[in-house]
């Protein structure tokens, strides 16, 4: 059976002078052997050694930037091999970028794409004994730069040589990111030791048949040895409790067996039904029945078809999955670290199950980034997240000459692969915004006719999918209207991503279309106030304080803030203010859009929110922070992708209540709606029906009473049902006569598991108050967000990792929108 060692200890990185400016590597660090992690990257390794000041911190990300124009050497010593194996080969999951490959001096290849493994045949080499290990890696600058020259220019939306390498693209900066260049063996290294034959590649393309039957194809791919090369193999698969068992001809690479499973239990998305999730193992023996390796995986039965149906208004994007048409509620996802290498399984779970408890169905895995480890999609296919996958290209034109052209293809037939027997992998699509910047963006006429990537997204990338993973559909870029008949912006058809909306517009514009699906869409917000405190020295805080300017990194970025707030809010006169206010201004943003566009349901068949995550402290559209700390968006995402959802929307200029229901049972209800003053008075009151039938909306009118505002400065709308709740406020709040706000505030303990409980009476309207609990601790943690009261109404707040609760801290914890130095 095949053996494999992880080469996980011994390595040593080393400094290669040579492309470093005299001063700005430490002093003493040329020829130095600096103890290295694998898997890991020399920025991580460096600070272990306590060689480099964390990046992440303060202004310390300019001072690392000489950490990826340097060229690095990772070192180890190879074990010898076992006499018993016909064979040895040094696997690299992953190199990151640019390396050569040398085991006792000789030279086994060189690598240039992060997005590919690597297998080396090193038999003869390490049959006599250990052998030293050496990986060299060339900075990823001088590559992109290499391939630039040769290349010529291409458009590109950021300054950084991202698109003329195959590598995580926001490793170079990004809009929310920093720019460290990492190089180092990130993922995996082992040597595997076999004989006879090995599984080289195992592809299942999973089917259901109209009459229920699980259907699954594997195509297998073998490497054997000189040996093995006349031999008779067997196969078998085993999914559940059903097996197949195939030969295989001497001299043959390939083979194909299929095993079906009648009344196959189905995967569903969650929220639908079950994640049935079904094991499925393929052994690989010689004729003799002696095992000689072996393929696992889980599977789930379920189809996945796109819905571009024309109609009345232009042509659907919605996903079907076996047979039922989905609001998708979605959000977008980065890399959870600028070091990849750092994200932990553990961290993966924990950030896709804020995710799922927050009502996402749908995480989009963005272009720019990586393909992400295993167990990423293993935590997706067990809480039903549908998996939209980017291939990796984000915001550039893209050479298609050589040598990235077969770098290309490697790469995406290695990760389809990889990925296809995931079933939350419901769409794989071409590039991020590609499409986009050469009709719309002035590409066309700068590539004055040079490749630019259409090649791949309409010809290489399609063509892959439908060889590799027919399974499933494909889609050519975000957004992409689905030809060019259309502009691929275009709201009417496909995908559209909303970007006017912040860089240029208010978020009260979102109202004033209806796309056909949002694939990105969003608001910025700084992180939770206790994260700038861990990661800015600098005191006191302020907007433009220069840790905070170098934790924003989008153009413009505090300006567009400030004037996202001017519609709505004098200008706050202090940090704290300005601090919640943008917070809250995000939340609002974004809920303006979601409920519009899912009041529009079947329409506008889904939203995915920018972003879910950060990679690390900054101010960005994220709802969950760099320290991991949940933003107030966050909490407005829990209510915006619940499965039943209530709000107030204007339909031709009259105001409707609408009643969005994403359960699959009836909700038959009825909404009280109320027009009240600022003092609490109730002015006028009506019930309305409301009953949406599974996965519908349902939209009533208001009727007169409520709706005949007197003074829209002195009143506003509430609607209640089933525990939901709706405002609709017809002026901004510097308009609005908001009463001081008054409350009192109280903190017990559960002695059940020792939560403080935060308790907040109303004595009068309280707007969107909301407790900050990291500023009660570092650690402390709300289970909620955001809270319109009236008077006489509670809200309450439990409230974790709070060591010392008292009335006076949770007080100064508490913010709201209110008279006086918000209102002019």
């Amino acid at each position: 059976m095949k053996v494999r060692t992880p080469l996980s200890q011994g390595w040593t990185l080393r400094l290669n002078t040579d492309r470093v400016t005299p001063g700005e590597a430490p002093p003493g660090l040329a020829g130095t052997d600096v103890p290295a992690q694998v898997p890991g990257c020399v920025h991580t390794d460096l600070m272990a050694a306590g060689l480099l000041a964390d990046p992440f911190l303060d202004r310390n990300e300019t001072a690392a930037a000489w950490v990826g124009l340097a060229d690095w050497t990772y070192a180890a010593e190879l074990p010898r091999r076992t006499g018993t194996f016909e064979r040895a080969d040094l696997v690299f999951d992953g190199l990151d970028t640019v390396a050569a490959v040398r085991v006792g001096g000789r030279l086994l290849g060189r690598t240039r794409n992060m997005h590919r493994s690597y297998r080396f045949d090193v038999t003869d080499l390490v049959a006599d004994g250990p052998a030293p290990l050496e990986v060299a890696f060339t900075s990823a600058y001088t590559e992109a730069e290499d391939v630039r020259a040769t290349l010529g220019e291409r458009p590109n939306s950021y300054p950084e040589p991202f698109n003329y390498i195959r590598k995580m693209a926001c490793s170079f900066g990004w809009d929310w990111g920093p720019t460290l260049v990492t190089a180092g063996v990130w993922r995996e290294a082992r040597i595997e030791q076999w004989s006879t034959a090995r599984l080289a590649a195992v592809r299942p393309q999973v089917s259901v048949e109209p009459d229920g039957t699980g259907v699954v194809e594997i195509v297998v791919e073998l490497d054997r040895t000189a040996t093995g090369r006349d031999r008779a193999l067997r196969l078998v698969a085993t999914v559940g409790d059903t097996s197949r068992e195939i030969a295989v001809d001497p001299g043959a690479d390939t083979a194909t067996v299929t095993v079906r499973v009648p009344d196959a239990a189905l995967w569903w998305p969650r929220g639908y039904g079950d994640q049935t999730l079904h094991g499925c193992t393929v052994a690989l023996c010689d004729g003799g029945g002696q095992a000689l390796d072996s393929w696992e995986r889980r599977l789930g039965f379920r189809t996945v078809e796109l819905d571009t149906s024309a109609d009345a208004h232009g042509s659907a994007f919605t996903l079907v999955v076996n047979g039922t048409p989905l609001f998708a509620r979605g959000v977008n996802w980065i890399p959870d670290d600028v070091l990849p290498s750092r994200v932990t399984a553990g961290r993966y779970r924990a950030r896709l199950t804020q995710a799922a408890e927050a009502g996402v169905d749908l995480v989009r895995v963005w272009g720019g980034g990586i393909y992400e480890d295993r167990a990423f999609y293993d935590v997706c296919d067990e809480l039903g997240l549908m998996v939209w996958q980017d291939f990796l290209f984000a915001c550039a034109a893209y050479p298609e000459e050589q040598p990235l052209r077969s770098e290309i293809e490697a790469e995406a037939r290695e990760n389809v692969a990889r990925l296809m027997p995931h079933p939350s992998l419901v769409l794989w699509n071409g590039n991020n915004e590609n499409l986009w910047g050469f009709a719309d963006w002035e590409w066309e006429q700068a590539l004055t006719g040079d490749s630019w990537g259409e090649g791949y997204y309409l010809g290489l990338l399609p063509r892959v999918v439908a060889q590799t993973d027919p399974t499933r559909p494909y889609w050519a870029g975000s957004p992409w209207s689905g030809s060019w008949d259309h502009t691929p912006n275009d709201p009417d058809h496909g995908t559209a991503h909303s970007w006017e909306v912040w860089n240029r517009r208010d978020y009260s514009d979102y109202l004033t279309t209806v796309p056909r699906f949002v694939a990105e869409f969003g608001w910025q917000a700084p992180p939770a106030y206790a994260t700038l405190e861990r990661a800015l020295s600098e005191r006191p805080l302020t907007a433009e304080s220069p840790g905070m300017l170098h934790h924003q990194k989008a153009e413009d970025g505090n300006g567009k803030l400030n004037r996202g707030l001017a519609p709505y809010f004098a200008a706050p006169s202090d940090f704290d203010t300005w601090h919640y206010l943008t917070q809250l201004n995000q939340a609002r943003a974004v809920a303006a859009g979601v409920e519009h566009w899912r009041s529009h349901w079947p329409r506008c068949a889904g939203t995915v929110l920018w972003q879910l995550n950060d990679c690390w402290p900054v101010t960005s559209w994220a709802a969950i922070d760099g320290d991991a700390r949940l933003k107030p968006l966050y909490f407005e995402m829990r209510r915006l992708y619940a499965d039943r959802l209530l709000t107030i929307q204007d339909r031709d200029g009259e105001l409707v209540v609408a009643g969005c229901n994403q359960a699959a049972a009836t909700w038959d209800t009825h909404a009280t709606v109320r027009r009240v003053a600022a003092d609490g008075t109730v002015l006028a009151s009506v019930e309305v029906p409301l009953e949406a039938e599974g996965r519908s909306v349902a939209l009533e009118g208001l009727p007169d009473p409520v709706t005949a505002f007197g003074d829209p400065r002195r009143e506003f709308l509430v609607a209640d049902a089933d525990g939901l709740r709706a405002v609709h406020f017809a002026c901004p709040d510097r308009e609005f006569a908001y009463p001081a706000a008054s409350y009192d505030v109280s903190v017990t303990e559960d002695a059940r598991d020792g939560t403080a409980v935060v308790t907040v009476a109303a004595a009068g309207l309280v707007r969107d108050l909301l407790l900050q609990a990291d500023r009660l601790a570092a650690d402390a943690r709300a289970d909620g967000g955001r809270v319109t009261l009236l008077p006489g109404e509670r809200a309450t707040w439990r409230v974790t990792g709070w060591p010392r609760p008292d009335e006076e801290a949770a007080r100064a914890a508490l913010f709201c929108v209110d008279s006086g130095a918000e209102r002019e």
